[in-house]
This record gives structure tokens, sequence and C-alpha cells, in this order.
């Protein structure tokens, strides 16, 4: 079975399937909340289009609620990946686009509309999982942005149960340029599937000293500017990931974790995303929504989160 088939089957489709529902024009989507979960791809070519309503197949927190106003609402949601991903010669900044897709079809979407005053200009973006503001997230790790789209700031608890356990190297989604997104747990021997599963540890920690300027203060990880990757301090490279076996690739292939701290979910692209996952349309500071583009995709902020370098393997 090859990395197009072992996807496929863990989003529980099958290759050539087509949609089994149809797509209202956008802005014309029904505004309910009682949608069921749908998902379905199609294999055309050297890409898999994935098509899906956005909807959880598992229970959601209380939306509206205090620190999110929106409520869930079904999407129209057409993402394409390649069927061969490759390992780029540099990695790519996920700058507040989509990062993947999970196997239920809700979206992997790191990024928060949250800027110190207000100011995207600033780069002083808020990181939605700090423990320092509150968005409203469920015990998912997610909320809702004003388009009604429910989408996962963290590990998809709930998901991952669904899936498997907590404790289990899960197959939970796949990231925009094709490569596979897993639970947080791997193989201590990335090249030996018989050895010991270990939660993976991410290579980034917060900074030391104080923030050179805007809202000030020391680092403490209210903003993602407040981090940086530090090589081999971590299991993980600087996309959270790794070149390696896994269950469903007992070959090895390069894949991404999801990850008890910082980044949480992957901020750079080992391959090359597809501009099918780049976000239009939502105003920034908009609450429980990434910041989205009229005005192009903001900074990581001074002194910059840093962009790191091809490391070959990936380790």
């Amino acid at each position: 079975m090859n990395c197009q088939q072992l996807i496929l089957s863990a989003m529980g489709v099958i290759s050539g399937a087509v949609p089994l529902f149809g797509y209202p024009p956008p802005g014309f989507g029904p505004t309910d909340t009682t949608a069921t979960n749908q998902v379905k791809l199609v294999i055309k070519g050297n890409y898999r289009y994935i098509y899906a309503n956005g909807i959880p197949d598992h229970l959601a927190g209380q939306f509206p609620n205090r620190n999110n106003p929106n409520a869930i609402r079904p999407q129209h949601y057409e993402y394409r990946v390649p069927v061969e991903p490759k390992v780029a010669r540099n990695s790519t900044p996920c700058q507040h686009s989509i990062f993947g897709i999970a196997v239920n079809g809700v979206v992997f979407d790191p990024g928060t509309a949250e800027f110190w005053n207000r100011d995207f200009r600033s780069g002083w973006n808020y990181e939605a999982l700090s423990g320092k503001i509150n968005l409203g997230l469920d015990q998912s790790n997610a909320h809702v942005q004003p388009t009604g789209a429910y989408h996962y700031h963290g590990l998809p608890h709930a998901l991952i149960s669904r899936q498997g356990k907590e404790n289990e190297m899960t197959l939970i989604g796949v990231a925009a340029d094709g490569f596979p997104i897993y639970s947080q747990y791997g193989y201590t021997d990335p090249d030996d599937a018989t050895s010991k599963l270990l939660k993976m540890k991410s290579s980034y920690q917060i900074k030391k000293g104080s923030r050179p300027g805007g809202p000030g203060g020391h680092y403490d990880g209210t903003f993602v500017a407040d981090y940086e990757f530090v090589k081999d301090s971590g299991d993980l490279d600087e996309c959270n990931g790794r070149l390696g076996v896994t269950p469903e690739y007992p070959d090895g292939i390069y894949h991404y974790y999801l990850t008890e701290a910082f980044p949480f979910i992957p901020r750079y692209f080992r391959g090359t995303p597809d501009p099918s996952f780049q976000k239009r349309g939502l105003r920034p500071g908009q609450p429980g929504g990434p910041g989205r583009g009229a005005f192009g995709p903001p900074p990581f902020g001074p002194p910059g989160f840093g962009r790191p370098q091809n490391t070959g393997r990936g380790r």
C-alpha cells in the first residue's frame, strides 16, 4: 500500500470516490449546527483533492461561548496535496496559512488574529496556547472563526481518541505539502519500529532575556516571537517533524508531529505547501480566527522567530 492509499484509508474513504454531498455557492451555506461530518477524497493525476465540510466527528465544546462568540457552521473546503510529497531544499514558513487537514476534515490552523496593540505590523502575535489569553478553546484545543470554521490549534484529543489511543503513534492528518501528521508519540529510534514509543519533544524554547521593543517585558511565551528553535534540544527538527518509520510507512517517510509544547502545530513545512491552503478574506483581529489576507501574511515578529535551514534527513 503506497503513501496515498494509507492516508486515504485513515480518512475512511476510497480512492477515486466522488463527494457524497454537494456544496452551496460560497456565502450561501447552511448556518445550522446540526450538519454531520463529511469528507471525501478524489485522486486526479499527481494530486489528491480533499473535499470536506469541517464539521467535527467528535464532541466539540460549547460554541458560542464567553471568549469565542462564533457558532460552528459547515464549510466549503477544497484542498489539494501531492500524491508523492518531496522534501524541499529549504523549509517554508506557515505564515498564517492552513497547516493541514485532519482525517475528519477539520483544519489544523495554528495562527491567531490577536496582536499586541491590535497592530499586526508590530509582529507581536499572541500564541493561542500560551495560557496568557483565553480564546475559548475546547478540550480538543479548537475553537471557531467568524466564518463558522471549527479548527484545531493543538492536539485534538477527541479526534486522537477516536483514531486510537493517546499513547499510540496515531496518524491524524495530512499537511499542505502532502506529508502525514501524527499525534505526539513516535519511536525512540526513528529507524526501528520495534523500539519503544516516546512522547516527542519539541526543539523550541522560550528565549532568555527581555523583548527589545513592542510589549516589552521578559519573554514568557505569550507571543509567537518569544520562542526560538534550538537544534538538538528535542526530538524534532524546526518543522516539528523528522524522517523515520511509522506504523503506516515501514520503509520510512518524513512526517510531522503535534506536540504538547510550542509549536503545538508545526509552523514550517518541510515540503512545498500547495497554494490551496492559503487563506483569504478574514480581517485580522476578528475574535476566534487567525489573521487572513487583505494585508498578506504577517511576520513572526522581531527579533525573528527565525527561518530554519534545510537539515537534510530532517532529524
